[in-house]
């Protein structure tokens, strides 16, 4: 999102300035609900690297599991003028599949935006896809700066928590700078704070990002996949100060189904096909149950 081309002939995107990992630091506090103290002394019975090594692990198993559920997403930004809210811009997605299995995005509801004094992009709408539900796989883990900061309960849960921050910034490639809660017995990420990186300031071109909050609910009693997304900024433009509001959910998680195979006598029985028993074998990648949500950390007011 950015500033109209009044202003600028290119499109522009939010947030703050780009700021380090020590800077962020006083945004972690316990103002929020249900948040204990930090307390930095070192785990017990395992180490840091240990800790990274297996939540790294699960996030590449919840990020291949993701790709198979279908899910609904909605965007809603605004900005806001005191408490006003004078310019609002909405979307809502299906995260679905065709019939060949490929993963699609259809787009449900779209109206006619409302947003004056600042405008959505591409690089908006990748941030609220890609990296406000932010995974951070043993594929990505040689980017990032990676920092034990301590240990904090977070509403029920007791979690380790790191700082994470890119070590390179490669040209035309996005980031996240923030803090990540992991869960200590599922070892599983469970609530990311930050933001999207690099800010770009250039004479025809000023892209800056809000610092957002995701959430994570436990999907199927197994994986814990982000629910909710909200960002409150107010974003320092060289032309002048704008309230930004953001908030994305993902609801209705659904298995899509797995792949499998029936093997009879050493042979593979095609789907669809008569079993030697006389029964047709069910069709592959056949839906699943819904899901069954059960430990939350609810979002915050």
């Amino acid at each position: 999102m950015g500033l109209p081309s009044s202003i600028s002939k290119r499109l522009l995107s939010f947030s703050l300035l780009l700021v380090t990992s020590a800077a962020l630091l006083p945004a972690y506090g316990q103002s929020d609900r249900g948040e204990g103290q930090l307390v930095t002394a070192p785990p017990q019975g395992i180490t840091p690297e240990e800790i990274i090594q297996r939540f790294s692990g699960k996030e590449k198993q919840f990020a291949e599991a993701r790709e198979q559920y279908t899910y609904k997403e909605t965007v809603t930004v605004q900005t806001l003028e005191g408490d006003t809210v004078d310019g609002e811009y909405r979307q809502s997605w299906d995260v679905n599949f065709d019939n060949q299995g490929n993963r699609t995005m259809q787009v449900t509801y779209a109206p006619m935006s409302t947003l004056t004094r600042v405008q959505m992009t591409e690089e908006d709408l990748h941030d609220i896809q890609n990296l406000m539900p932010f995974v951070l796989t043993n594929d990505e883990i040689p980017e990032y700066n990676i920092n034990y900061v301590g240990q904090q309960r977070e509403d029920e849960l007791q979690t380790y928590v790191f700082d994470v921050s890119p070590k390179h910034i490669e040209k035309k490639k996005r980031y996240f700078e923030g803090r990540i809660w992991v869960d200590n017995r599922d070892f599983q990420i469970v609530m990311t704070r930050g933001k999207s990186v690099p800010d770009i300031h250039s004479h025809s071109n000023e892209n800056l990002f809000p610092h957002f909050t995701t959430y994570r609910e436990q999907v199927d009693g197994v994986y814990w996949f982000p629910t909710y997304t909200r960002a409150d900024d107010e974003l320092h433009f060289q032309s002048g100060d704008i309230h930004i509001r953001v908030i994305v959910r993902y609801t209705d998680y659904k298995r899509f189904g797995s792949k499998s195979r029936i093997v009879f006598n050493g042979q593979t029985v095609p789907p669809g096909s008569q079993s030697p028993s006389g029964q047709s074998t069910p069709p592959s990648g056949s839906t699943g149950s819904a899901p069954h949500p059960s430990t939350t950390i609810p979002p915050r007011p």
